[in-house]
């Protein structure tokens, strides 16, 4: 089984020879992955070892017409946070030589690699609108909002600011809405 380590989500149109380069990139076989989520939307992959001798997968993907995602899978072994880290650097690299528009990266590591809803009247609400019980400290809120505790401040700020635009915040205890503030403020 496949899972993702590190997926970069980005947009915008690719010429065929833009395609072949980003294959070319990354060592990319044209063709679709056989196994693990999104096979379907596979278009080219390989399977190596990061530089620490871990068993990966990269893989391009397309989402619609002109959605393009890039993702690093591991088979069970997590690869190092080197590894990642140079991955998501290359990912950005040729996102940005491409004149791709960056959606969103996960796990996040920067403020801009974080999606934010847009906050269009008519689009539905969060899940967090739908009223659920928050809990009463902040340290707690992370995991609901998908945020790893270690992840990275300005990732968390981003997150937490969605979070207190949904009327569940409104509910939110007293105690943790001053200790949100409170961490926004850099306390």
């Amino acid at each position: 089984m496949l899972w993702p380590a590190l997926r970069a989500l980005s947009y915008g149109d690719l010429s065929a020879e833009q395609l072949t380069w980003l294959r070319e990139r990354f060592g990319l076989t044209e063709g679709p992955r056989s196994e693990g989520p999104g096979a379907a939307q596979s278009v080219a992959h390989q399977s190596l070892n990061a530089p620490d001798g871990t068993p990966v997968v990269l893989d391009l993907a397309r989402t619609g017409t002109t959605g393009w995602v890039l993702t690093l899978f591991h088979t069970g072994e997590q690869p190092s946070a080197d590894s990642v880290a140079s991955l998501r650097t290359a990912f950005r690299d040729a996102i940005e030589q491409l004149g791709l528009t960056l959606v969103e990266i996960e796990p996040a590591a920067t403020a801009d690699e974080v999606l934010v809803p847009s906050a269009d009247p008519g689009a539905p609400d969060s899940a967090f609108a739908a009223h659920w019980e928050l809990p009463g400290e902040l340290d707690q809120v992370w995991s609901h909002l998908g945020v790893l505790r270690d992840a990275p401040r300005e990732v968390k700020q981003v997150k937490l600011r969605e979070l207190m635009a949904t009327p569940a915040w409104q509910t939110a205890p007293a105690g943790l809405q001053q200790e949100a503030q409170d961490y926004l403020n850099g306390h």
